[in-house]
């Protein structure tokens, strides 16, 4: 009892934009390469995934504009808040990505971030970007859901 009251939570920050404007294929987990100021910073759950995207270069694939808040105490040693992010994978996995985002329509981006025995670790996702059609069907059937557990909700009382 001792030992969980000792665990601190984690956030798990999500990007809850990506589901909705892409149609996630695969998901990968990779380490991702901070300076100290920035985890402390993710620690605190001031993090914005907006506009924020991965991409091939040189066999790395690199975060872009991953807005990670300058640490309040940081001083000089501070971090800026959106530069370029080393994604940490397995040789295999980057081939695996890098034959299919040379597919017409796929795109990687990042959609958890999270801590794993101590590591910082992000969830990317290979993801198809969706039509205006697609996404007007996921509202529909948000709502649907959203209406079936009023629904539920009301009929248990």
């Amino acid at each position: 009892m001792a030992e969980k009251d000792k665990k601190k939570t984690t956030p798990t920050i999500q990007n809850r934009k990506a589901s909705f404007d892409y149609q996630i294929e695969e998901t990968y987990e990779a380490g991702i390469a901070l300076q100290g100021t920035e985890v402390k910073s993710v620690r605190a759950g001031q993090v914005s995934f907006s506009d924020s995207f991965a991409y091939m270069d040189n066999g790395e694939i690199l975060l872009k504009d991953l807005y990670i808040k300058e640490f309040q105490f940081g001083s000089y040693n501070n971090h800026e808040a959106t530069r370029t992010r080393k994604l940490l994978l397995k040789k295999k996995e980057i081939e695996e990505i890098d034959v299919l985002l040379h597919q017409k329509g796929y795109t990687v981006v990042p959609l958890k971030i999270y801590f794993k025995n101590g590591f910082a670790k992000v969830l990317i996702g290979l993801a198809k970007g969706k039509k205006k059609h697609d996404k007007r069907d996921s509202i529909a059937e948000r709502d649907s859901q959203r209406e079936l557990k009023r629904d539920f909700k009301t009929s248990q009382f």
